[in-house]
């Protein structure tokens, strides 16, 4: 496969994952320049198997080694204000945005780890071999975290919905 057609296919999901963990859409651009040029540099060298999870474990260290730079920690996250969403109505779009806000903001109260197994699986839809290894955890480990993250999101999704009745 060729260094365009995965940018094409995979672009707006490392932006979208990253954007989710850094919560500025600069450096979420940024970071997915990095990723795609490290791809550029290894894809000619070595051949690799499942391109989307090599992509995102590139994509995570890299949002890492920015952390590890910059030291800085996020207190109010910016909520994302483009939401590609297919519906007909202007009141659905809102309605679903307020939803995908309430949902970023629930994901943000879970240990970082529980974040991000979350992330991956949930929403990029990785597999959990796939997810851990971008993680670099063993799979029992990976399993708990995921199953304690999808717990404490249900917990807080019923609590919401039950204090706006």
């Amino acid at each position: 496969m060729q260094l365009e057609d995965v940018y094409k296919l995979y672009m707006n999901d490392l932006y979208r994952y990253l954007y989710s963990l850094s919560k500025d859409h600069y450096v979420a651009e940024d970071l997915v320049q990095d990723a795609f040029y490290k791809a550029y540099l290894t894809l000619a060298d070595y051949e690799i198997r499942n391109i989307k999870a090599w992509l995102f474990k590139v994509a995570y260290h890299a949002f890492i080694d920015y952390q590890r730079k910059n030291k800085r920690s996020i207190l109010a996250p910016e909520l994302q204000q483009n939401i590609e969403v297919n519906s007909d109505t202007p009141e659905k779009k809102i309605v679903d945005k307020e939803s995908f806000n309430l949902l970023l903001e629930d994901l943000n109260q879970l240990k970082e780890i529980e974040k991000q197994a979350v992330l991956l699986c949930d929403l990029h839809e990785l597999s959990y071999q796939e997810a851990a290894e971008v993680l670099e955890l063993n799979m029992n480990t990976f399993k708990s975290h995921i199953l304690r993250g999808r717990k404490k999101l249900m917990e807080r999704v019923k609590e919401r919905m039950y204090r706006d009745d």
